[in-house]
């Protein structure tokens, strides 16, 4: 057994940090004065440092002001607006900053203190700096501090041999701090909150913490007790003190990159990044400390999905190195945190238990493990058991099977679960982890947000404001209050097509859905283009609900998969939501596309994109023309002789004109406009203007985007 409870041989921090330092290439330096509660302080002294500009980097840089040695200084370079500031690495209550100027001092200037590095305030202002040594009384919060230069008094810069800071910790929220232990033996697991057991009934969160005490009834309703977040920094504290003010406990994350496995943006090398790995421990043991005494509080969580997530930085025997250097960080972490804290658990989430053997060999400093799950979750108790792991395990996102999990459908997209499914998915979910009985502690599902777009509809509970199933049966799971009212049930929805949808036609969808509290039923049916264009926002779609409860929908122009979803609101705050996928295409034009292969020129194309001029008249849906980012832009085509047509038909890319002309020559000089418009929306344009001539021009007068002109194809029928 690694570990039966938290052990208070962690404390002090000096004895913590010299194990880091012995493991490590790297320091993190923890003053007395950071770790003191009441007594005022120094707190700046070698804390991180920067400043606007150094007279020489070699001989004035911005550390030198708080390295404690007078013989060393900051300057600047000649000119008045430049500032030096510190970071102390976490929030504290700030009594008083000492200045020790140089022979360069500022007449005029201000000590600005920030809780994040972003938002600055100013504590201190004066026009009657004296240079030398200056004592300013300050009364704020703050992490950063900074003395920003407004008017020299010398043609020098601004130079200070010292910046001293003085504080005090920082109030971090009402109550008395709590203590969370992990406490039994292999197999046999239990996590206590103040000697109490506590099974962790948790979601994730999604909502901006300033709405923290709204959403909070009804997290009690459910009865969550935890919530757990992906980043910690200044604007956890109203989460925190909401969630304390309503009994709930908050499991702090800090992220790490990669996190969010495969497709995370960003890559840092584990190995060798001592620069990353430093500063971000700092960064870290400096949030710990604002918020250890927090009651709050349950646990740390360090990183997020990042084993899974190196696989999309690294390969072969460098990605098996890089997740051992990344597994041996986060111990170090732990460790850090573990000397700075010594009442809440330190847990790493990752992607799949397949992360869990890097774990288990590089950071036994972890109380506990965790794991993203979906639909695989009830599979982690046999992938536990089989690896012969020796710490208990929390669920730190589960709920119905994602975009990764499922089969396509016909159109080649994700086949989303039904409202119906994904509400048995999250009951399915918590009867596996409450089996696992004396290992798994509970699990924080996926996930408490608000957004009804594309991602928001697959995964949050509450869409648009709106409960759906899975919001009831997650409240059903963790012991909620019993609910008077439940959402519309949607048992079927069938939109009626055989193939393509026509871009601007009518399709009929039939839905059939069922209130259980007898309800009326209001359809809203939105459309999304996230696997044509990328966006998650939704659209509402041009319909009409029709006496027998069918739907008539107007398809889109845009060519592509759409997916369409119905909305169906009972009026009482509930919402059942179903989807499927359909594809646009262009209207059928009778008649020989005279265009078809034919000579093709434009004013520009992108050459970095192959996207030539010829590509709008080759017949094929899957190539185009693109101009560059500029107003006018042409495209013409050369039908060899002077010919009669009566249909243009323009397949625009997502780059499309808001205004434009179709124009005719004889000569290719000479140019008659036989149709032109200022209201382009995009899409398939079938224009029914006929006209004559041996070249055919489109005239790009406006962009309908910031890029530029863009065809699919670009038809001339007669």
């Amino acid at each position: 057994m690694r570990r039966s409870l938290l052990r208070s041989s962690r404390r002090p921090a000096v004895l913590a940090l010299a194990v880091i330092t012995a493991a490590s290439a790297w320091t993190l330096t923890v003053t007395g004065a950071q770790a003191q509660t009441e007594d005022v302080a120094l707190l700046s002294q070698d804390r991180p440092a920067s400043a606007s500009s150094v007279e020489n980097p070699d001989y004035t840089p911005a550390s030198a002001a708080f390295d404690g040695d007078s013989g060393t200084r900051w300057s600047s370079q000649f000119s008045d607006d430049e500032w030096i500031q510190v970071d102390l690495g976490a929030v504290f209550d700030l009594k008083r900053v000492e200045l020790d100027w140089e022979g360069a001092y500022a007449t005029a200037y201000e000590i600005q203190v920030s809780t994040n590095g972003t938002d600055w305030s100013t504590a201190y202002s004066t026009q009657d700096g004296q240079g030398g040594s200056e004592t300013i009384a300050l009364d704020a919060p703050g992490r950063y501090v900074r003395m920003q230069g407004l008017e020299r008094a010398t043609g020098y810069g601004y130079s200070l041999w010292s910046f001293e800071v003085y504080g005090c910790t920082a109030d971090s929220g009402g109550g008395e701090s709590t203590a969370v232990e992990v406490i039994g033996s292999q197999g046999n697991w239990q996590l206590t909150v103040d000697g109490e057991p506590f099974t962790v009934k948790g979601l994730t969160w999604g909502p901006s913490t300033a709405e923290a005490e709204q959403w909070m009834p009804d997290l009690v309703d459910l009865g969550v007790n935890t919530l757990r977040t992906w980043g910690t920094d200044a604007s956890t504290l109203p989460l925190l003190d909401a969630a304390a003010a309503h009994d709930i406990k908050v499991m702090l994350g800090f992220w790490l990159v990669p996190g969010g496995g495969p497709g995370s943006g960003g890559c840092v090398d584990y190995v060798t990044d001592e620069t990353y790995k430093s500063t971000t421990l700092a960064d870290i043991v400096g949030w710990v400390e604002t918020y250890r005494d927090h009651p709050a509080v349950l646990m740390w969580n360090v990183g997020n999905e990042s084993v899974l997530g190196l696989g999309n930085c690294y390969s072969g025997a460098e990605l098996d190195a890089q997740r051992n250097a990344y597994t041996t960080f986060v111990n170090d972490v732990a460790v850090a945190i573990h000397g700075v804290d010594d009442q809440h658990p330190v847990t790493s989430t990752d992607a799949w238990t397949g992360a869990w053997p890097y774990y288990e060999a590089n950071a036994p400093d972890l109380d506990l493990l965790s794991v993203n799950a979906y639909g695989d979750v009830c599979g982690v108790q046999q992938d536990w058991i089989e690896g012969g792991y020796d710490r208990p395990y929390i669920i730190t996102e589960t709920g119905p099977a994602g975009e990764w999990e499922v089969p396509d459908d016909a159109n080649g997209v994700p086949e989303e679960p039904s409202d119906i499914a994904k509400a048995e998915a999250y009951t399915q979910a918590w009867d596996c982890i409450t089996g696992h009985e004396g290992v798994a502690l509970g699990a924080t599902m996926f996930h408490f947000g608000t957004e009804g777009d594309f991602g928001g509809v697959w995964f949050n509970l509450i869409p648009g404001g709106n409960r759906r199933l899975s919001y009831y049966a997650v409240a059903e799971a963790y012991g909620g209050s019993p609910q008077a009212n439940t959402p519309p049930v949607i048992s079927s929805m069938d939109l009626g097509l055989d193939g393509p949808a026509v871009g601007g036609e009518e399709f009929t969808v039939r839905i059939d859905a069922v209130d259980p509290d007898g309800d009326a039923i209001e359809y809203i049916p939105m459309v999304n283009s996230a696997y044509i264009n990328g966006s998650w926002d939704m659209l509402l779609a041009d319909y009409t609900v029709n006496g027998d409860g069918t739907i008539t929908i107007t398809a889109p122009e845009i060519l592509g998969v759409w997916k369409l979803y119905v909305w169906a609101e009972d009026g009482q705050g509930n919402v059942g939501v179903e989807s499927r996928s359909f594809e646009v295409t262009v209207p059928d034009v009778e008649g020989e596309n005279l265009a078809a292969g034919k000579p093709t020129t434009a004013s520009t194309f992108q050459e970095w994109g192959g996207h030539t001029p010829d590509q709008a008249t080759d017949g094929d849906l899957s190539t185009r023309w693109a101009s560059e980012w500029a107003d006018p832009q042409w495209i013409q085509v050369d039908l060899g002789q002077r010919t009669a047509f009566d249909t243009v038909q323009l397949v625009w890319e997502t780059s499309y004109a808001s205004a434009y002309e179709i124009q005719v020559s004889d000569d290719g000089q000479n140019w008659s406009t036989v149709y032109q418009t200022s209201s382009g929306d995009g899409g398939a344009d079938t224009i029914t203007d006929g006209g004559a001539g041996r070249y055919v021009r489109v005239l790009g007068t406006q962009r309908g985007t910031e890029w530029g002109y863009s065809l699919f194809e670009f038809g001339v029928y007669a």
